[in-house]
Order: C-alpha cells, then structure tokens, then sequence
C-alpha cells in the first residue's frame, strides 16, 4: 500500500525526468543580459560610492541566501531522482559512557574476615613431652645393700611415658630362685592432687592379691602373693598408676619394700624412685 510519500516523491520523480530545458528562452535571456551590461556598469559606479562595510555586507547576505537556495534545490532533486530500494543511510545510536558510582570510585575495599589468631591461653598450650631417660639412670636403690639381698634384687623408676599429670611408678625385681612367697608394697607420697588410677604387674593377675588404699599421706599399692602359688625365676615389674597436681612431680618421697621366700629363707629388699626432677638434673650434669 502506497502512502502519501510515496505518492509525492513519485511525481516529482516523474517531472523531473519530464523536463527538457528551452534553449531559445535560455539564449534570450542571455542576450537581453548582454545588453544591459553598459547600464550595470553605470549602476556599479553609483555603488562604489557607497560605504564599502554596507556593500560587503548586502553581498555576505545575498551570498548567503543563494548558498541556502541551492543546497536546498540540491537535496530536493537528489531525493526524488534517489531509487525506492537504495535504503538511507543508518543511523547508530551510541549509548553513552555510564557514569561510575561515586561509591564507587571512593569507598575503600572490603577488608577480609579476621581469621582466628590460634593462639592459645597459657592453660590450654600443650604440655612438653617428658624427657626420656635411660632406664639404668631411672632405678634409685636406697642403698646397695637393701636393693639386693641374695638371690633377689630390686630398683625403683618413674615411668618415661609419665606427664605434667599423670605418673607411673614402675618397681622391677629379678630373682635367681623360686620365690614361694612374695608381698610387694609401693608408696605413692601425697605430693597434691595424687589419686589412683590404675595398677597391673607383668605375673599373672590370678596369682595376686592386690589392695590400694591411703595411709599416713601416702597412696599405697600392696600386691601379696597368694598360697600355694610360686614366682620362678626371672624379672618383673609391679606398676602403679596416679594423677597429680600439674607439673613435674617430685617423687623422692616414694619408696618401696618387698619381701620374699626362696628355699626357706626370708628376703627382703626396699628403696626409693628416681623423680622427673632429678633425672632431668641428673642428665644435665652428664651433659
């Protein structure tokens, strides 16, 4: 369907190519140009007597509005002489720029989240492991002649495996001989906060009697052995086990006693335990 456009740009289409120029109008109008030269001439000169800045100007105006007049005859027949299907130039639009944010631009970056510190109060940093030492610097005789009587013999150690809170009193005796008869007594002095926790020997468990109980500021393990029943030869330990009060425990208050039968013959050994204290004194001087 064709519009009111469509319709005017097609007749002017159609006129423009109708049009063929009159030369004989044309040349007439030459000639009668021609002969009003002389006249023009006389008029120039009227002219020049003139202010030049009035006459520059009337020409600057009538330059001007012949300039306008011709480009506007110019489009007007470039568009009717122009094909229906040559489309007009397009047209892009260009969005501008998006303006930043002044938040942007001014506020400061987001700190990271604090990470926790992983420092520890001075109750909750962990304890040091105990210093192992040697087990023949760990047994502490009262004296020669009570850790060894005949065919039996004994030495007292604190436990390497024991801590700022927990210990562990180990009592070793070895015998050449049978015993028939055996009661070993381990004494757990009361240093602070010292508690049993456990107790066990390497003999057999059915073979023994054992009580623990408190007595004149002491924690005392007993294990006697029980009639009828026998230790062959060789070595044992009888262990003590017990929490105390943090810190490295003193144990030069400790003692043991034991007493045996071999071949009818009454035994009897006893003596002390080496402390976390003075084995670490003791290692310091040997270094």
């Amino acid at each position: 369907m064709r519009t009111l456009h469509d319709e005017l740009r097609a007749g002017l289409r159609e006129t423009a190519q109708a049009y063929v120029p009159d030369r004989a109008r044309i040349l007439a109008r030459v000639e009668r140009g021609m002969a009003a030269a002389p006249e023009e001439k006389r008029r120039s000169r009227r002219r020049a007597s003139r202010p030049p800045l009035l006459a520059w100007a009337r020409v600057a105006g009538a330059t001007a509005a012949v300039s306008g007049i011709l480009a506007m005859g110019g489009y007007a027949l470039a568009s009717v002489v122009k094909s229906d299907e040559t489309p007009a130039d397009p047209t892009v639009s260009v969005s501008p720029m998006p303006t930043p944010s002044p938040d942007a631009t001014s506020r400061a970056p987001i700190p990271p989240a604090p990470q926790p510190s992983g420092h520890n109060t001075k109750d909750d940093e962990p304890s040091p492991a105990p210093k192992p030492t040697p087990k023949a610097s760990n047994t502490a005789p009262a004296s020669a002649a009570k850790a060894e009587d005949g065919p039996l013999w004994s030495g007292g150690s604190i436990d390497p495996h024991s801590n700022e809170f927990w210990a562990q009193s180990d009592l070793t005796i070895k015998n050449t001989e049978q015993l028939t008869a055996l009661t070993v007594e381990l004494k757990v002095a009361e240093t602070g906060g010292v508690n049993s926790t456990n107790a066990w020997r390497s003999l057999p468990e059915e073979d023994f009697a054992l009580t623990v109980t408190e007595r004149d500021g002491f924690l005392v393990y007993t294990w006697v052995l029980k009639a009828g029943r026998a230790v062959q030869p060789g070595e044992w330990v009888f262990a003590g086990q017990y929490n105390h009060a943090r810190g490295v425990r003193d144990a030069k208050g400790d003692t043991y006693t034991v007493t045996a039968e071999a071949g009818g013959k009454k035994l009897s050994v006893e003596g002390g335990f080496v402390g976390q204290d003075r084995k670490n004194q003791s290692d310091d001087g040997d270094s």
